[in-house]
């Protein structure tokens, strides 16, 4: 475990550091596991989410609040938060989970995620856990458009390449990870009149596809 990885991408210095050995521990390690943590980090970061999405846009009504939440907390922009802190190579895992490829299976880092924000939590408090949870989630809150319909990326996708008269994209699963009843995916969308090539990663096959389709999207509508 390098501590110092994970303080770097979060920002936090652990006073305590068995909390974040503990929020790092998958219980196929040991018994001092990091199962509890997730409960409790769940309940505070749906918390946090919801109370800046609140001051964010005073404008929305209760159901659009909710539905921009749940586009937050879930499992897939958990798991890829934690692909982009690493915080897979930081799990202590039983030697089972390591050959099956746990550490980039989707459930196992969104629960580790969860985890560790429930061990800031205890660590410093109220306050320090927010701090930490939104500089993991700033990327996707300032992204938000709360005027914008609510359609996938996949959807996104077939509209923006329809206006310009370009073929449909093509998805492909490239590799699986994982256990038959916990597995992860990765997935290709390729768009050749655009030269465009993108991956994501998911606990499903349409998850996976989802990333991947958001990534181009995201380059296919640059100016």
């Amino acid at each position: 475990m390098d501590r110092n990885a994970i303080t770097s991408a979060t920002a936090h210095p652990f006073s305590n550091p068995e909390l974040l050995r503990q929020a790092l521990t998958h219980r196929s390690y040991g018994a001092s596991h990091n199962e509890r943590l997730e409960f409790l980090g769940d309940s505070v970061l749906n918390c946090i989410v919801a109370a800046e999405l609140y001051r964010r846009f005073p404008q929305l009504a209760e159901g659009d609040l909710s539905r921009l939440r749940a586009s937050l907390v879930n499992q897939q922009s958990l798991f890829e938060i934690a692909l982009r802190i690493d915080l897979g190579a930081q799990l202590r895992l039983g030697e089972g989970e390591l050959k099956s490829g746990g550490a980039r299976r989707p459930s196992m880092l969104a629960d580790a995620l969860e985890a560790l924000i429930g061990a800031v939590f205890l660590d410093g408090g109220f306050e320090a856990a927010r701090n930490f949870t939104l500089n993991l989630f700033e990327r996707s809150i300032s992204a938000i458009d709360p005027l914008a319909p609510a359609k996938d990326a996949k959807t996104l996708l077939q509209e923006l390449l329809q206006a310009r008269r370009i073929p449909l994209p093509q998805y492909a699963v490239i590799a699986t990870a994982g256990e038959a009843h916990e597995q992860s995916f990765r997935v290709e969308c390729v768009i050749p009149e655009l030269g465009i090539r993108t991956q994501g990663e998911g606990s499903s096959r349409r998850g996976a596809e989802q990333v991947a389709a958001r990534r181009a999207y995201e380059l296919g509508n640059r100016p």
